[in-house]
């Protein structure tokens, strides 16, 4: 048996061909290691070699065991082409290539033999092979056939692995688990950061050092970035390296780090802070609650509209970034674009290690006990038909029933009748009383044991109304049904624990809670997530494919087929250490201020009918104006640069519970203000005395 050796080596405990390849002293050489590795293979049963090979001595093999020992443990399952098991050879699959290991269990409970799970939408793919297979389909290069030989799943490591040896990128660690990043990170292994100039921070003189922050404070520093200085340098066109000194000195601190101007505020408060300045939202451990330093850190809100300064009222539809994420999106596309989970070069790893950074901000940000549990989606629409089309079309059948609230966004209520009409279920709705809240009591008398799901939002995008959905999630439970939880219109105004409601999913878009748009997010308790088919097959989200059968990835990468919003993913990342470092409690305590205020001047007005008056609301203020038609007002608002939405929102069956077909809907955010309410008020105030 020989021993081929590839020019390149992308498997984990491999060596770039291009770095100098040494070995520590009083190992065998190569020629050495290549004899002891034929002696093995050939000594494994079905081998027809002798285990002694002439030559060999107890001395080679105790070094061979000493090097191998001192090696990175190899990933399991992964294959190359350039290196393939020679035919025979115990780790050959039925591919020829790959890395079958007979005798070993089928990994996810998998059939041997069998095609995709039987209850996959896509199992008409090989209707024939959903059971153990009588009769070989394939033939491994070992003479067995597929049924006989299991392919170990090729894992592909989501985070750091053990492949390429270097620390983590900027803005690619993981939050510590008491939540800050006081602590350094771990390293991770996948950068070739000191091929040549040594490890970071103890390079040679004249290498660029690399300095990650030692403190949770959202700055352009934590991302590898210029500070406000040097951005704005940026305008003439002038760059600066990203380690020179700040040319500013109200953007630095004693450090010299940069900091964005939410830093700025909070560094600058004290004792002495001036009795008329915006008051402390809430007591907590973040510094107090600066309205107008948030605003400058939001370039957008500068942007002028018809002569005026935009007025940003439509945050129910989407939220506005802040710099830190504008310039972690700019941060990836420069230094990390790649695609993920192929730790073969230094940018798959950087990417691959901000990715899943990002995973687990989400999960700590909500919750949740693993970044397992943390599915990366388009959005809650998508995410909502992920679970509808694969647990739905997995559990609910002919006569079961699926229960929605009467507030709920189209996006929770179409793909819930699209699997009653597949499967013959039934749906059924909670209804609301008049001031827009869910009526508990109908709600209990809905619940039966045909129930399979029950799928609600924790606030409405419309009205406002917080739903209590622990509650709601208790009762589902006691009935034997799965609970969700819609978030988008939540994560972004309070806080989210996932364990704490006890939901089975939770569902939220980015775009809505200060992130990109196109990302989203599925939680989804572990067990129940690995007991689930994947909805869309092809790469990313397989072990194993043969023309015989697929094994799939464990979740969430089951979940995740094809390449993922990479970028947009590390973006939300970046807006939830944003809103972190804010307080999510501080903001919560601003926005009910904001909107205690804002109710209380735009209700007076003659003509104004508010939709929605529940006792517990979010940012959300939803009325019509007697004589105009919504489209009127919110035209005649945009004349003075003040954006809202006007229409159905999505959600017209909550619209037509109040015999409306459309609103003026004004939503506020923790960047919105006092004075932007009263000018809002003062353009309805002038429509309500012509007509």
């Amino acid at each position: 048996m020989t021993i081929q050796t590839p020019t390149s080596n992308p498997l984990a405990g491999g060596v770039p061909h291009d770095v100098p390849q040494t070995l520590p002293a009083g190992l065998p050489d190569p020629a050495t290691l290549a004899r002891l590795a034929t002696e093995f293979f050939a000594a494994l049963p079905g081998g027809g070699v002798s285990s002694a090979a002439p030559g060999g001595s107890l001395t080679d093999a105790a070094s061979s065991a000493s090097f191998a020992s001192a090696l990175p443990v190899a990933a399991p399952g992964l294959s190359s082409v350039s290196n393939p098991a020679p035919p025979g050879s115990p780790l050959a699959g039925p591919g020829g290539f790959g890395t079958g290991v007979p005798g070993a269990a089928l990994p996810q409970g998998k059939v041997a033999g069998a095609n995709l799970l039987p209850s996959a939408p896509t199992h008409v793919l090989s209707l024939g092979n959903r059971a153990p297979a009588l009769v070989p389909h394939a033939a491994a290069q070992n003479g067995l056939p597929d049924s006989a030989v299991t392919i170990a799943p090729a894992l592909e490591p989501r985070f750091g692995g053990a492949a390429l040896g270097v620390p983590e990128g900027l803005g690619a660690q993981r939050p510590s688990a008491g939540g800050a990043s006081g602590a350094p990170a771990a390293a991770s292994p996948y950068y070739f950061l000191n091929e040549q100039a040594g490890t970071p921070g103890n390079g040679p003189s004249g290498s660029r050092d690399i300095v990650v922050p030692s403190s949770d404070t959202v700055t352009a520093q934590s991302f590898g970035l210029p500070g406000e200085a040097e951005l704005r340098s940026l305008l003439s066109v002038q760059r600066f390296p990203y380690d020179a000194p700040s040319r500013d000195a109200a953007t630095t601190d004693r450090s010299g780090v940069s900091r964005y101007f939410v830093d700025e505020a909070q560094a600058s408060a004290g004792p002495s802070r001036a009795a008329h300045a915006v008051p402390n939202a809430a007591a907590s451990a973040h510094p107090p609650f600066d309205v107008n330093a948030i605003r400058r850190d939001f370039p957008i809100l500068s942007e002028r509209v018809n002569g005026r300064q935009l007025v940003w009222f439509d945050n129910a539809a989407t939220t506005h970034k802040p710099q830190s994420v504008i310039d972690r999106l700019a941060y990836f596309y420069a230094h990390e674009n790649s695609n993920i989970h192929r730790a073969a070069h230094a940018l798959a790893g950087r990417a691959t290690d901000a990715y899943e950074a990002a995973r687990s901000k989400v999960q700590r940000f909500i919750g949740a006990a693993s970044p397992d549990e943390i599915v990366f989606v388009r959005g809650t629409t998508e995410a909502i038909n992920l679970i509808a089309k694969s647990w739905g079309v997995q559990n609910v059948g002919e006569g079961d029933e699926i229960i929605v609230s009467n507030l709920e966004h189209h996006a929770n209520i179409v793909p819930w009748q699209q699997l009653a009409a597949q499967t013959g279920a039934k749906l059924r709705v909670i209804p609301v009383d008049d001031s827009g809240q869910v009526l508990l009591d109908e709600y209990r008398k809905l619940l039966n044991d045909r129930t399979r799901i029950v799928s609600v939002t924790q606030v409405s995008n419309a009205l406002g109304t917080v739903v209590p959905v622990k509650e709601i999630v208790e009762m589902a439970h006691r009935a034997g049904a799965k609970a969700l939880v819609d978030g988008a219109q939540s994560v972004s105004h309070m806080r989210v624990d996932v364990q704490a409601i006890d939901a089975d999913f939770f569902v939220f878009s980015g775009h809505k809670v200060f992130g990109p748009t196109g990302i989203g997010v599925v939680y989804g308790k572990r067990a129940i997530l690995e007991d689930m088919p994947p909805w869309q097959g092809g790469g990313n989200m397989i072990a194993d494919v043969t023309f015989e059968r697929t094994v799939f990835q464990p979740p969430p990468n089951r979940f995740e087929a094809g390449t993922g919003n990479i970028a947009d993913a590390v973006g939300l990342g970046a807006a939830l250490d944003y809103v972190t470092r804010i307080g999510i409690e501080n903001i919560a305590r601003y926005e009910h201020d904001l909107l205690a205020y804002a109710t209380s001047v735009l209700q007076p007005v003659p003509g104004v009918r508010l939709i929605g008056t529940a006792k517990d609301k979010a940012s959300v203020l939803s009325f019509v104006l007697k004589g105009y038609e919504t489209e009127e007002v919110g035209q005649a608002l945009n004349e003075e640069g003040i954006a809202v939405r006007s229409g159905h929102h999505c959600a017209q069956p909550i619209l037509r519970r109040f015999g409306v077909e459309a609103t003026v809907r004004p939503s506020l955010a923790f960047y919105n203000t006092c004075d932007e309410v009263d000018a809002l008020v003062s353009v309805v105030r002038r429509l309500s005395t012509r007509r």
